[in-house]
């Protein structure tokens, strides 16, 4: 056991399924096949999930990481700072996402220390980390404001083999063209050609989606794949990127999930979304990619309307720890070679 990765595990926003899910978890000893876990939160959280569950599983209250016994249980980190009893399962919480907001803050510092090699967190509610005081449109924004990291990072999702990313993100349909520049889908496949190296895959081949119906039909129906996507395409394959297309994406991912392609870069949100969630909606992870520390959660959210039912499935977030697990595995022996 000396040799699999610490993976912290943040319970997420108490009053959605994450505890449940962690508790499931540890109660079937899940973790125990891939890494070292500590649990990140309020200990009685993490009770009522499992209460909720319906499961029971050894824990061991820890004040620092060095004092984990994973013999004696599950350790948990106990940050008591949460009271269940005031956050209804369902309801939006201010108090709730300032907890989420320390805990990815303590995951940071705990790798930045080197005390654990990574950590996955159960769904997080943006909403609630706003009305918290949160300044950032998202958690990966807000990691890389931790991590002071400049360089490209954003999300990527996987299902399966298939990793993507994209050009833009949360912004309206009428604006992406607008938006893409060589330098932002330049930056998008920087970024997933990075994580999947820190994944292990030495040499990751990718793919790039076209904007435009039929791939803009040689500049009669739309001049994106014209103007800026070949152009991103030729500059990634000058710095050593082995990037193709641009291919019309109402074929791409049909060769991608034949295996064509390791990575896609899309070109906006929802050209990746729908194509990953057809594919494997119970199964996704999303990665927070470009941050030096492997850092994974499954793709689906707090499911309030499920919370505190023991309804939720654990298939997506087991794939976040199997991945966290597999990255922090490889980043230790590229820093020891």
């Amino acid at each position: 056991m000396n040799d699999k990765p610490i993976i912290g595990l943040i319970l997420g926003d108490a009053a959605g399924v994450g505890p449940e899910i962690i508790a499931k978890l540890a109660a079937n000893n899940f973790y125990d096949e891939y890494c070292k876990p500590i649990v990140l939160g309020d200990i009685r959280v993490l009770e009522r999930g499992a209460k909720a569950a319906g499961v029971t599983f050894p824990i061991q209250i820890i004040e620092s990481v060095e004092d984990a016994n994973w013999a004696e249980g599950i350790p948990v980190l106990d940050q008591k700072d949460l009271d269940p009893a005031n956050i209804p399962y369902g309801v939006l919480s201010s108090e709730s996402g300032k907890s989420c907001l320390g805990l990815l803050k303590l995951g940071v510092e705990l790798f930045q220390a080197k005390k654990i090699d990574g950590f996955c967190f159960a769904p997080l509610n943006k909403s609630a980390m706003i009305l918290a005081g949160c300044p950032f449109e998202s958690e990966h924004h807000y990691l890389a404001h931790l991590f002071n990291h400049k360089e490209p990072f954003g999300e990527i999702n996987v299902v399966g083999n298939l990793w993507t990313t994209r050009a833009t993100s949360h912004i309206p349909l009428k604006d992406v063209s607008a938006h893409l520049t060589v330098d932002t889908i330049l930056r998008a496949v920087r970024l997933a050609n990075t994580t999947l190296k820190n994944s292990g895959i030495e040499k990751p081949v990718l793919a790039l989606a076209a904007l435009n119906p039929h791939c803009g039909e040689n500049g009669e129906c739309g001049r994106e794949e014209i103007d800026v996507i070949a152009p991103a395409i030729k500059k990634a394959n000058e710095m050593g990127i082995d990037a193709r297309g641009p291919y019309p994406s109402d074929i791409l991912f049909i060769k991608a999930f034949n295996g064509e392609f390791d990575g896609v870069v899309t070109m906006y949100h929802d050209q990746g979304q729908i194509a990953l969630k057809l594919k494997g909606f119970e199964q996704g992870i999303t990665i927070a990619g470009g941050l030096p520390a492997p850092i994974v959660t499954c793709a689906h959210g707090t499911a309030y309307d499920i919370a505190g039912k023991g309804m939720v499935k654990t298939s997506a977030f087991e794939n976040a720890v199997k991945m966290a697990s597999k990255m922090a595995k490889h980043i230790r022996k590229s820093e020891n070679m």
